[in-house]
């Protein structure tokens, strides 16, 4: 079955479309199983970020299409969702998924992150049993392509976050933090980033919240913040000039009413937030409030393209590596083709081999001498190896099949050997 690849990310599809179809937790086995157990579907990989939702299946056509009829199904989609999916095979699938894991298809261009992503949804396969010895072997050479991308090309430098393009746009709003106060919802790996970045710059004060209160207390710890549970996010809120939130809830933590009760108690001193969360954390209708300034994590791409002209530099000469890993790679895969043919090529002569081997032990054992077995046994073996080539060969002739011939004389070297 073919390689292929169905999903949507940044560049087909606004956060409010990506928001609807995200997997994450235990939810990402639970899909692949589910996928797996679709007719014309062999193996599956699901990758789950809040840019993108991707499927690598090896799939024939019917499974691709029952891929995408379960994808609407399981999330209740709307018919038009339709339009956001992109759809891709073969060449044009192995080049976007050693794209995605270089950075060379993110929203912030070379960024690591993702390659940590594309291990971890390696490793969920693996567990969930849905990663074949294809998608294996696929998954296996994209991180050595990652790995060689980043020493050979410059794809990664001046390295810029999510979080890092957040707190500089915070930076602009407000010119310095010393003054402020920042909340920080969520207690992952971007939360963390965020604190460290709002820290070089002398945050005023710094509140982590979390719904394990212990994990944000641990976390808050490390920059003399303080912790509080998602329960105590209300209250907090009157006291935040910055609001940034990053979690995986499937509803929004921060709610409309909530945020409302905080503007009028900050009489008109503005909030400003950055929902990175998707699906959003932040109530959509927060946005239309006034003091309240509002940006997604599409809002950031205008932040994240400045300083990105090195790395675009280093992007170009990214792709040109990429065409020769594509060509290794499909050479490597499409040799394994020929592996059984060789190995049954391999035994027939091996048959042949002791069928005659055994004639010629008889004829010695009948007193017959040394030399005239050998001449038997090797006028025997030349003659059972070549009779099946030679009938194809001579029906060949008679039917003017120029393509056998030519792959008989290209196989056996016979122009080279004619030449000598």
């Amino acid at each position: 079955m073919p390689l292929q690849i169905l999903g949507l990310n940044h560049n087909t599809a606004p956060v409010e479309i990506r928001e609807q179809v995200v997997f994450s937790g235990d939810g990402i086995a639970r899909a692949l199983t589910s996928i797996s157990a679709l007719s014309g579907v062999d193996e599956a990989v699901l990758l789950s970020t809040c840019n993108r939702t991707e499927f690598f299946v090896m799939a024939d056509e019917a499974g691709s299409r029952k891929l995408r009829e379960w994808l609407h199904d399981e999330h209740n989609l709307d018919p038009s969702f339709g339009e956001t999916l992109f759809a891709l095979d073969d060449d044009a699938a192995i080049r976007h998924i050693f794209r995605v894991a270089c950075g060379l298809d993110s929203m912030i261009l070379g960024e690591p992150q993702i390659l940590g992503q594309l291990k971890d949804a390696f490793r969920i396969a693996q567990k969930a049993s849905t990663l074949g010895p294809h998608l294996d072997r696929l998954m296996q050479h994209t991180f050595a392509v990652a790995k060689k991308i980043r020493t050979d090309t410059e794809i990664g430098v001046s390295p810029v976050s999510v979080a890092s393009a957040a707190v500089n746009l915070a930076n602009q709003f407000f010119s310095g933090f010393s003054k402020h106060t920042a909340l920080l919802v969520g207690a992952g790996t971007t939360v963390e980033l965020l604190a460290k970045h709002l820290s070089s710059r002398d945050i005023g004060r710094l509140f982590v919240a979390n719904r394990d209160v212990d994990r944000a207390r641990r976390l808050a710890g490390q920059f003399g913040g303080f912790a509080l549970p998602l329960s105590e996010i209300a209250g907090t809120l009157p006291e935040a000039d910055i609001l940034i939130s990053s979690t995986a809830s499937p509803n929004p933590v921060v709610r409309l009413d909530d945020m409302r009760a905080a503007v009028k108690a900050r009489k008109r001193k503005p909030i400003f937030a950055v929902d990175i969360a998707v699906p959003r954390d932040i109530d959509d209708g927060v946005g239309d409030l006034e003091d309240v300034y509002l940006y997604t994590i599409d809002d950031l791409d205008r932040v994240i393209q400045q300083g990105q002209g090195q790395r675009e530099a280093a992007a170009v000469e990214a792709d040109k590596l990429l065409d020769d890993e594509i060509r290794r790679y499909l050479s490597i895969e499409r040799s394994k083709q020929a592996v059984p043919i060789i190995a049954a090529l391999r035994e027939q002569g091996e048959a042949v081999r002791d069928e005659v081997n055994a004639q010629a032990q008889r004829r010695i054992a009948r007193g017959e001498s040394a030399d005239d077995a050998i001449e038997y046994a090797t006028a025997a073996l030349m003659k059972k190896l070549l009779h099946n080539p030679s009938v194809a060969l001579r029906r060949a002739g008679e039917e003017s099949d120029e393509r056998l011939i030519d792959a008989a004389r290209a196989l056996f070297n016979l122009d080279k050997n004619r030449q000598s």
